[in-house]
Parts: C-alpha cells; structure tokens; sequence
C-alpha cells in the first residue's frame, strides 16, 4: 500500500519561504522544495525501489503551500526504511551535505 510522510520545504533551522494572501510565493517555495529534495537525496543517498522524493501540494488558507514528501510502499521494508531516515536525518541547514552512511540495525541503539 502507498504512504506518504512529509518531511518540510527546507532544512529545519533555515528560514524558508512563507505562505501570503497575496499568493506570490509558488514559484520560490517550489524551488526551495526542488533544492531541499536535491540536498535530502545528496545526504541520504537515491530512493531504493518503492520509495521516490517528490514535491507536494497542500491546501492552505491563503492557497496552497509546498513541501518536500517520501511517497514509499509500506510493504517494502526498504522503502519505508529511506522513507523514516528521511524524515529523522533531514538536512539541518543548507550546508550540510555530508554523505551519511546508513547505521546498521544491529549498531543502532
């Protein structure tokens, strides 16, 4: 079955584009969504199978507003494990591309 979990538009201890009545932000938050997802699979690595990054609409009182999602079947185990690292392991700031390796299983505490 297919899930969702939305992981932001940007790395949580930037500044990002906000949402406004006079609705002239879509094209700056999606881009900041593009280069957020961009920076997500830079750091964690590409989606595996069953799992893809994409950019996702949402309605919003003054329109919609944009955030980066993890669409994954929740059948594969792969998929739905590169679906929660994403959300736990998210880039904090612009800067922090580091490659991270993922911890196996049995180091994890």
């Amino acid at each position: 079955m297919r899930d969702h979990i939305s992981i932001a538009s940007a790395p949580a201890l930037e500044d990002c584009v906000q949402v406004n009545p006079s609705g002239d932000y879509h094209d700056a938050m999606k881009a900041e969504c593009r280069r957020f997802l961009d920076l997500i699979r830079k750091k964690l690595g590409p989606e595996p199978p069953g799992a893809m990054l994409t950019v996702k609409s949402n309605p919003h009182d003054f329109g919609s507003y944009y955030e980066v999602a993890c669409l994954f079947d929740d059948e594969n185990e792969e998929a739905r494990k590169y679906a929660f690292r994403c959300e736990a392991e998210a880039p904090l700031r612009w800067s922090d591309d580091k490659r991270v390796a993922e911890v196996p299983a049995e180091r994890r505490g």
